[in-house]
């Protein structure tokens, strides 16, 4: 998951335990509460309700960059990965990724014209 130049790391729920690992060091990591526990927390208390909110930012920068890798997936139909090399399928997921963004900002750029 790490590369080597993160700072920060937002990760889902799965990744409870990597803050543990020793690669992992250095690096400030936000993962997510398990939806039990989240359910759990009595929102009606200030600290439950502060880390709901948390939760709920967390979840949103995950999304926005867990949106352009479903946008591939489904409305590009690119699930699986052929062997062509590594310099083809790298300009071929360069291109998927400027087309996902093109996608996204469809209704803007739509509205634009009219």
């Amino acid at each position: 998951m790490l590369h080597g130049e993160e700072t920060v790391v937002f990760a889902d729920a799965g990744y409870q335990g990597s803050v543990k690992r020793p690669e992992a060091t250095g690096v400030n990591w936000h993962v997510a509460m398990r939806p039990g526990k989240r359910r759990a927390l009595n929102k009606n208390l200030p600290l439950g309700s502060l880390l709901d909110k948390a939760e709920q930012l967390k979840a949103s920068v995950r999304a926005k960059v867990e949106h352009p890798f479903r946008v591939i997936k489904c409305q590009f139909g690119f699930t699986k990965v052929r062997y062509k090399g590594l310099a083809k399928n790298t300009a071929q997921l360069i291109t998927l990724f400027a087309l996902s963004n093109v996608w996204m900002a469809r209704r803007h750029l739509l509205g634009a014209r009219g």
